[in-house]
């Protein structure tokens, strides 16, 4: 549709505040109007910029509320990565007082769940492989006895025991200890290809095994059922 030119042309011009027109002529005073934009251009880029050193408490609140950072703590809505990684109360306190906005806030569970959990669990297990072999150097009276005997333990077990069984018993103190008494007392073989006896069967020992009370807490009982249950499936 064309414009219509006849009413274009007598539509009133937009109305200027009378703070920028001169009062005599009418004009309109640019040095006013030039003052009056530098100082709201001012105003908003104040209103986005970090708060000073010596910012007021009203203008860090005007600033935290612009930026979307929660009045409190508990304002974060954080989405759990993993049970270990739940939002905590004393680390969203933390990150308030920093000033970290809820997508910030979400940014630093979520790289926990994914770059610190990884390295603490690989740090944990390396820490339990020493803490295990230096309890088998203890047991078997130094670390060049135990060189020796763990070539034969390898030996013996690899001939002896089912793949999985050997490797099961091969990662734990425990286990090494009790392939050491079975090596020692000529306990017979269990063919690896023979079927597991009863409850009590390779897959079970391993899923013991991996239990806490087993790995972590060292229960005395339960370990022990765990080498009695090596013990008689190789016919102990």
């Amino acid at each position: 549709m064309s414009e219509n030119l006849i009413t274009a042309e007598l539509d009133p011009a937009p109305a200027i505040p009378q703070k920028f027109l001169d009062p005599a002529t009418g004009s309109v005073r640019v040095d006013a109007l030039l003052k009056s934009y530098l100082e709201l251009e001012r105003r908003l880029s104040q209103r986005m910029a970090p708060p000073a050193t010596d910012a007021t408490a009203e203008e860090i609140t005007r600033f935290r509320a612009a930026m979307g950072i929660p009045e409190a703590p508990d304002g974060y809505e954080i989405t759990a990565p993993c049970p270990e990684c739940s939002p905590d109360a004393a680390v969203n306190a933390k990150l308030h007082a920093a000033g970290f906005t809820p997508e910030q806030a979400q940014l630093v569970y979520d790289l926990a769940a994914e770059k610190l959990l990884p390295a603490i669990a690989e740090a944990a297990a390396e820490y339990e492989a020493t803490r295990q072999r230096d309890k088998l150097i203890a047991h078997f009276g130094g670390e060049d006895r135990f060189r020796a005997i763990a070539g034969q333990l390898a030996t013996w077990g690899r001939a002896n025991l089912p793949p999985a069984v050997f490797e099961a018993m091969s990662g734990t103190a425990e286990g090494v200890i009790a392939l050491a008494g079975m090596m020692d007392r000529r306990e017979p073989a269990l063919g690896r290809n023979a079927d597991a006896p009863g409850p009590m069967d390779e897959a079970g020992l391993r899923k013991m095994m991996r239990d806490p009370r087993y790995w972590q807490k060292r229960d005395p009982e339960f370990v022990s059922r765990v080498t009695e249950g090596f013990r008689r499936l190789v016919g102990g």
